[in-house]
């Protein structure tokens, strides 16, 4: 199944062909091991980096590609395809660590992170809290002025990137008694005195992705590390994550294409009373139903990106293509278990790792109702 050429400029038909080739000649061999392991292969990401898909709309002027949000999304989409975990560490570095940066930070903070995340330096994005999910601001991480310095205290829980990552967008209350309106963000250095990486969790899906506890045990940050304004995290994590839910919505078509792609072959391969399931009427429809969800949920995707590379309001419509394409996702690698029939439900094939890996769009950045939420409110007002 191809997108239509209209969708692309030549230079980005390139580069979303470059990203395929490496996924596929330099990623996909290594899927099942890194899944089984859970622990991303560590020789990829220098490769990552030498691509350019570490940094891919950072401005030539510290290091970056110097291309578009869109560019980010057709990258994550086209790793997702092979590797969801993958997927999601560049997704978390480009749409949420680069971009908050590039946005949000001094031109001192620029100068100085800017350049070793475009080509060696791996970020994570800290909100998260055992007691603060979808209701992020209950945050219990405080941050304590001592003049030149502030010291954090508290657990951050589910950090993606958590174990590779050297820069960390933490988030804490400088001021708990206003609220939402104390919230800070802060950049933490993994060798900041005070601060240290805690228990990996052991997931269903995107297993080789890690995903860790951070602990803040007086940990000293400087004033100058500061990223906006104090007390307007609230502000940074809002209009971030809704940036980089466009990035998810990538994550879960690039899962439901890989995962289609698998279930079309197989269906020309296995056969029932004499003839391959791909002759099948039922099986067809299904085929291209799908097919169907998949392109209808990419495009609701692209059409958000667009619109955040044009400075186009795009909160609804990018709450629209996150949870509709997580929903797609998880349909269509549900039903490619299906057609493998009982080989789907073993490791020995892609089909089960496609659905365990599929899950998470619901969950993450921002949970399936929420989404309904957002989009409801901006209909309704």
């Amino acid at each position: 199944m191809s997108v239509p050429l209209t969708v692309l400029s030549e230079d980005e038909q390139l580069f979303r062909q470059s990203c395929r080739s490496f996924a596929e000649e330099r990623i996909r061999p290594l899927v099942r091991k890194m899944d089984d392991d859970a622990r991303l292969e560590p020789s990829i990401i220098p490769q990552l980096f030498e691509l350019g898909l570490m940094g891919i709309h950072i401005p030539e002027e510290f290091g970056g590609a110097a291309g578009s949000f869109f560019m980010s999304v057709l990258a994550v989409e086209e790793i997702s395809r092979v590797d969801a975990s993958f997927g999601v560490f560049i997704d978390v570095q480009n749409t949420l660590v680069n971009n908050a940066i590039m946005r949000w930070a001094n031109d001192e903070q620029k100068r100085k992170y800017l350049p070793l995340l475009a080509k060696e330096l791996v970020g994570a994005y800290a909100l998260s809290e055992a007691g603060s999910g979808s209701d992020a601001f209950a945050l219990a991480c405080r941050a304590t002025d001592k003049g030149d310095y502030f010291v954090l205290n508290g657990r951050k829980l589910w950090i993606t990137n958590a174990i590779e990552a050297g820069l960390f967008i933490v988030f804490a209350n400088v001021n708990p008694e206003q609220g939402y309106k104390g919230i800070t963000a802060f950049l933490v250095e993994h060798d900041f005195p005070g601060f240290s990486v805690g228990k990996k969790e052991d997931k269903l899906g995107i297993r080789a992705s890690s995903t860790c506890e951070l602990i803040l045990e007086d940990c000293r940050v400087p004033k100058s590390n500061v990223l906006g304004e104090i007390g307007k995290g609230y502000k940074i994590a809002i209009e971030t994550l809704n940036e980089g839910r466009i990035g998810i919505g990538a994550q879960m078509v690039g899962i439901a294409q890989g995962s289609w792609e698998y279930g079309a072959a197989y269906s020309k391969e296995r056969k029932a009373f004499g003839k391959p399931l791909a002759e099948f009427q039922a099986i067809q429809f299904q085929l291209a139903e799908t097919a169907t969800q998949i392109e209808a949920a990419r495009l609701m995707v692209y059409n958000a990106a667009r619109l955040k590379d044009a400075k186009i309001d795009f909160l609804k419509e990018a709450a629209m293509a996150k949870y509709f394409s997580s929903q797609v996702a998880e349909h269509v690698t549900s039903l490619v278990v299906e057609f493998y029939g009982g080989y789907g439900y073993t490791k020995d094939y892609p089909a089960e790792k496609y659905f365990r890996d599929s899950k998470i769009g619901k969950i993450y950045e921002g949970t399936s109702y929420m989404q309904l939420q957002t989009i409801a409110k901006y209909l309704l007002r």
